[in-house]
């Protein structure tokens, strides 16, 4: 087989995809870094992905698993971890008994105060990096373009 010509494929590492999923892996990689330095070692990234997407009034378990692209297994397997460590609990649905809503503890809503100030840390050195104009223009940009895929 010929030596494929790496310049025809230099699409894969230079396309919005692949630079967002990398500039999203280093700011979660930060996020969690200050979360650790703040007490909180035992999240990790994936944790970030049902927190994320929990109303604060609490959520169905298969509105979580639907709005984080999981199955609802590895969502229950997940809403398990969390928990165990405290952050959320299941309650059942008052609108339907047989099912289940998954909020945040006191606990939780602590962890997710320190989450939002290494958030808002992360975000003001990454705004440092790029410039208070690219970071206006990248979250309004990113906004506008993720809504009109929704």
């Amino acid at each position: 087989m010929k030596t494929p010509d790496k310049h025809a494929y230099h699409w894969r590492t230079h396309n919005p995809g692949r630079v967002l999923s990398g500039a999203l892996r280093r700011f979660e990689q930060r996020v969690m870094d200050l979360m650790s330095e703040a007490g909180h070692s035992e999240t990790r990234r994936w944790h970030v992905n049902l927190t994320r997407h929990l109303d604060l009034d609490g959520t169905r378990i298969t509105d979580l698993a639907r709005r984080s692209a999981m199955t609802n297994a590895a969502m229950n397997e997940l809403i398990g971890q969390c928990e165990d460590m405290g952050l959320v609990e299941r309650v059942a649905d008052p609108a339907d008994k047989r099912a289940r809503i998954v909020r945040f503890t006191g606990v939780g809503l602590a962890w997710l105060d320190a989450f939002g100030r290494a958030v808002a840390v992360a975000q003001q050195e990454m705004e440092d990096e790029i410039g208070s104009g690219g970071m206006t223009v990248l979250l309004k940009d990113l906004a506008g373009y993720a809504g009109s895929a929704e």
